[in-house]
């Protein structure tokens, strides 16, 4: 045999062997580095409403404290509040193939529709997180087969600010009971949907709804919208609104006699509602919710089975009704 020929087979030896070595999990990731699906830590993936919003960092906080625990690692995406940069991410993050747990945390629930349902295809678990993913904003259920959703119901939500807002009316003794609702965004149907639930409630109880305007999701939207109400309406009994337009609301209100009720279970809205400030406010204990999402997702991705929809009332004091006899031993999951 000649040294070229002894060489070659040598060659072919040694390749065989490699080849025979490769471990059939090892999956590629986006930096071209090979990552073994089994033997590594489980990863999930996160996509939140933005690191610069309290909320959704409340939410991951939760998410990483739970994989710590349990030996996985977590990863915030985040999309700065763009719709379409989060559903660019979420497919990114599934053509990397480097997560086993996707956490969606929709800034537009049916703008990632397409993009989830190709996670799910891809055998990746998806835990639907906070708001739906989907067009019904009235139902806890999955409306991606596959997924698992831990929801806040955003007609749920606008039922019981409605129902705090009727409470509010009677403890204020007003007759008729005149009421401002401060809606978030009226360009965002999930809250169109909440709006319509708050607005039917108080007026099935027979409140006077003197207005209804866009508050938004700060305090500077919440103070213009409270100036504006009030020019048109000398007398306001109650107003409702998300946490951070309510805060501005009551700079603005002074010492009339109103009686807030606040969306939202930030450590301020909570001290505001035990202080007397405000009459209540709808509590999400947040950072319990990302623990609860991760420990769903990592359960699931095991093999295990886990309920395929649960809501915020399972674990939210007082199923979210935060009242200052409900919150008296709470102190908020986050901050403004």
């Amino acid at each position: 045999m000649s040294r070229r020929r002894t060489a070659l087979f040598a060659l072919l030896g040694v390749l065989g062997l490699a080849v025979a070595c490769v471990n059939p999990e090892t999956r590629e990731g986006a930096s071209g580095g090979a990552e073994t699906g089994g033997d590594g830590p489980d990863r999930i993936a996160f996509f939140g409403f933005a690191k610069a919003n309290s909320f959704a960092t409340a939410t991951f906080a939760g998410i990483e404290e739970y994989a710590k625990a349990n030996g996985a690692e977590a990863e915030f995406h985040d999309p700065n509040f763009d719709a379409q940069t989060q559903v660019r991410q979420i497919q990114d993050a599934i053509t990397s193939g480097r997560f086993d747990v996707f956490i969606v945390q929709a800034n537009d629930g049916t703008a990632v529709v397409p993009a989830v349902r190709s996670a799910v295809q891809q055998g990746i678990t998806v835990v639907v997180e906070f708001t739906p993913v989907g067009t019904r904003y009235d139902t806890a259920e999955p409306q991606v087969p596959g997924t698992i959703t831990l929801l806040d119901v955003p007609v749920d939500n606008g039922r019981k600010l409605g129902e705090l807002g009727v409470e509010a009316c009677r403890d204020r003794g007003a007759e008729p009971c005149r009421m401002a609702y401060l809606e978030g965004m009226k360009t965002l149907p999930l809250d169109n949907a909440r709006t319509e639930a708050v607005l039917s409630t108080v007026r099935a109880a027979g409140v006077e709804v003197v207005a209804s305007v866009e508050g938004g999701y700060t305090k500077q939207s919440g103070r213009a919208a409270m100036q504006d109400i009030l020019q048109a309406n000398p007398r306001v009994d109650v107003v409702i609104g998300s946490s951070q337009a309510i805060a501005g609301a009551e700079a603005v209100a002074g010492d009339e006699d109103v009686l807030f009720v606040g969306n939202g279970g930030s450590r301020q809205a909570v001290r505001a509602v035990q202080e007397g400030r405000w009459f209540a406010t709808y509590y999400q204990p947040e950072r319990t919710a990302g623990a609860k999402a991760a420990e769903l997702g990592l359960r699931k991705a095991h093999g295990e089975q886990v309920p395929e929809s649960t809501s915020y009332a399972e674990f939210a004091p007082g199923e979210g009704k935060g009242t200052a006899d409900v919150l008296a031993d709470v102190t908020g999951e986050y901050d403004e």
